[in-house]
């Protein structure tokens, strides 16, 4: 277990006030960007004085996943004008290409008065971000649940919008299993990680998705149920009525195949391989030798959480933070399941949280792991970036979920005392303290992600937002979580 370095002591009031308006600054006069002569979003790093083309990369960009944080913020600050402009530009972005037709781009920016979108075709690697594409729905269910905007939703080119995400992931395949099958790097662990096929984020993700846009095609099906039928319509019904249903199997699967605790393991282990036929207990003919032993300190007695992958013979039991969270805020997982994840961050805090909250992933690839699944990727040395690196960016998803259910549910004990808002506390003092020392650093390494990230860049702008996230959250209005939640399966209905 990881040594626990001393915690930082507590900042006074003003030193997190003068903090937080250092940070509102940077984001409001360095990070955000204008498009056409109006705010469209935020680069993601602040550029360095020298050379973009030097040092920055395309750091300089707005990216659709690094700006799902500041438009949360955005919309609690009172700025739903940038966040309606944000996903207006994106959606004239969207893909008109006949094999990536639907698709979002990963990033744009604006160069001599004309917009440059990235859909993989300027990557390292010439991976498409997938998550960029799954965003977008969600943000602008969130945006208008937030804000009331019905007619934003019902405007022809947003449900064009939907019918054409809709139509790219709710095609026909060759495989029945409902979740998305998508390439290594092809979400926020955007390098060669063993990640391919059905990881867990995609999944949580999709959810989450089929759920937004069902909400939004309902909307605008409402609106217009005394006009005439016509086939487009026909097809928004249709559309609508597949996403409800599959978000019903998508998290069935989940629940039967990645949710595992001290007894789904033990069950499993014992389960009989080689078996054939529609009837059996072991879909994905997993062998005991795959599960890893570190398991059972892991998950103790009482926790459980979402597995990172699952795929024939070969699960991913590695722990990915983001999916997780997202498990919880989206209710994918019960609120009984709920507790058991919060339990499963406490058991881990001095892995999950060391002295960076929080850590990406656990454990990391390493030796020959590392050689093989990741080519030798230096960014992605053990306790490095995307291979168990801690990134700041993440604590406020936590912070949202833990209260999310605390004002559902109230405060999440251990042994009759409560222990994560004293977790939560603490992380907060962390990012107060090292942060605004470190340059607001995209990741750090290492076991206690103490070091900066080797390759990181300072003023990392979803770094700065996290911050103004959790420190809204925990010290302006604690109720504003509830920005987060999506409609519920059992609201999703249409008249008859």
């Amino acid at each position: 277990m990881v040594t626990r370095i001393s915690s930082p002591k507590r900042s006074r009031v003003s030193d997190a006030d003068d903090l937080v308006e250092l940070a509102r600054s940077l984001l409001y006069e360095q990070a955000l960007a204008r498009v056409n002569g109006e705010f469209a979003g935020a680069v993601a790093a602040i550029p360095k004085r020298s050379s973009v083309a030097e040092g920055d990369l395309n750091y300089n960009e707005i990216f659709i996943r690094d700006n799902i944080p500041v438009m949360i913020y955005l919309l609690l600050d009172g700025k739903s004008e940038i966040v309606r402009n944000f996903l207006d530009i994106c959606l004239k972005l969207q893909s008109a290409e006949f094999q990536t037709r639907g698709i979002f781009p990963t990033s744009f920016v604006e160069k001599e008065g004309r917009l440059v979108a990235d859909y993989g075709q300027r990557a390292i690697g010439r991976v498409c971000s997938v998550d960029a594409t799954l965003w977008w729905p969600i943000l602008a269910c969130i945006y208008v649940r937030y804000t009331g905007d019905r007619a934003w939703a019902t405007r022809p080119e947003v449900q064009s919008g939907l019918h054409k995400v809709l139509e790219l992931i709710l095609h026909p395949g060759f495989r029945d299993s409902p979740t998305l099958y998508v390439p290594d790097g092809a979400f926020m662990i955007d390098r060669p990680m063993d990640v391919w096929g059905n990881p867990l984020e995609i999944q949580v993700l999709l959810y989450g998705t089929l759920l937004s846009s069902a909400f939004l095609l309902q909307i605008d099906l409402q609106e217009r149920s005394n006009t005439p039928d016509d086939a487009f319509t026909e097809s928004r019904i249709h559309q609508f009525r597949y996403a409800v249903a599959w978000a019903k199997r998508l998290r069935r699967y989940l629940l039967t195949h990645y949710w595992v605790n001290n007894q789904t393991i033990q069950i499993l282990r014992r389960r009989p391989t080689e078996q054939y036929g529609e009837s059996i207990t072991n879909e994905h003919n997993i062998q005991a030798e795959t599960i890893p032993h570190w398991l059972q300190d892991w998950l103790g007695d009482r926790g459980g959480y979402l597995i990172g992958n699952i795929r024939t013979g070969r699960p991913d039991f590695r722990f990915f933070t983001l999916g997780n969270c997202l498990g919880a805020i989206f209710d994918i997982i019960s609120p009984a399941q709920q507790r058991s994840l919060f339990h499963l961050f406490f058991r881990n805090r001095e892995a999950l949280f060391a002295q960076m909250p929080l850590r990406i992933c656990h454990p990391p690839l390493e030796s020959k792991d590392w050689r093989i699944t990741t080519g030798f990727d230096r960014k992605n040395l053990p306790w490095c970036y995307h291979n168990a690196g801690h990134w700041p960016c993440l604590l406020w998803f936590f912070v949202l979920a833990v209260l999310r259910y605390e004002e559902r549910r109230g405060h999440f004990t251990e042994d009759g005392s409560a222990v994560v808002n004293p977790l939560l506390q603490e992380s907060y003092e962390l990012l107060l303290q090292r942060l605004p020392q470190q340059k607001w650093a995209e990741y750090f390494d290492g076991p206690t992600g103490v070091w900066i990230g080797q390759q990181a860049r300072i003023n990392q702008t979803w770094t700065i937002v996290g911050f103004l996230l959790v420190h809204h959250f925990l010290k302006v209005d604690p109720a504003s979580v509830r920005i987060m939640t999506l409609p519920d399966l059992n609201s999703l209905t249409l008249p008859e």
